[in-house]
């Protein structure tokens, strides 16, 4: 199977790759789904949504201070990394990822859309504005994240509930829509809309390889289907690929 896939590579001229929370579980990131999402007995599912921030605002920032805290602790892992040297490979690359970690980016990843947001990145409620908000390891926050124009700040992070960004999801299902491969790592293939773009890559006819620990609703639809963990198949691809070459 790996052979297989880096003859698909070898072959192809733009690449697509999309990427979920098991690419970074194994940089020791929680997937904040299920028991290992736990914090101080709330889920996911009841804090990061607009009706939470808007009921306790100091909660959900205490939160996200939380998750930003174990994501500095963390590196990139070879996954991560193996996607920025496929991203050197070809000149028609575009990865989204639905993950807000920015380990892509650390990793040395530059043609990166973010499909859920960035968890280093607030957004004000009154002016728009974006800016950088990132905590210092075991700083105390006594005090709301607020703009320069004193408006209140949110993390930019889609929740529960929101839309995604359109300009992104538009400027993906553009590239995707010429891209003769596609690389589905490390997602479950049940979180909308990203669920979709397995099917609609293999409606414009692209090859599509899966990674991921288990098989999928998608695995059943793709051209190479790998089970395992990313950060060892991933380099395993390029590596073969390289020798291809």
């Amino acid at each position: 199977m790996i052979q297989k896939a880096a003859e698909i590579l070898e072959s192809s001229k733009s690449l697509f790759v999309l990427t979920g929370a098991g690419i970074s579980a194994e940089s020791g990131i929680p997937t904040f789904r299920g028991t290992d999402g736990l914090w101080k007995n709330y889920s996911a599912t009841d804090l990061a949504t607009p009706e939470a921030f808007e009921k306790n605002p100091e909660l959900v920032w205490e939160w996200y201070h939380w998750r930003q805290g174990i994501i500095l602790k963390a590196e990139p892992n070879p996954a991560h990394f193996a996607v920025a040297e496929l991203e050197k490979k070809f000149n028609n690359f575009l990865l989204l990822t639905q993950n807000v970690d920015n380990l892509h980016r650390r990793a040395g990843s530059k043609k990166v859309l973010e499909l859920h947001g960035n968890i280093f990145r607030a957004r004000c409620l009154s002016c728009g504005r974006i800016v950088h908000h990132q905590i210092e390891p075991g700083k105390e926050i006594n005090n709301l994240p607020k703009c320069d124009c004193e408006g209140l700040l949110r993390p930019d992070i889609v929740w529960f509930g929101e839309q995604i960004p359109q300009d992104i999801w538009q400027a993906s299902l553009e590239f995707l829509s010429a891209a003769d491969t596609s690389i589905i790592c490390g997602t479950s293939g049940i979180v909308w809309p990203a669920a979709a773009i397995p099917e609609m890559a293999k409606k414009n006819r692209a090859k599509i390889i899966e990674i991921n620990l288990e098989p999928t609703p998608i695995s059943s639809i793709v051209d190479v289907s790998i089970l395992g963990k990313a950060g060892e198949i991933l380099p395993l691809i390029i590596q073969t690929l390289n020798t291809n070459i």
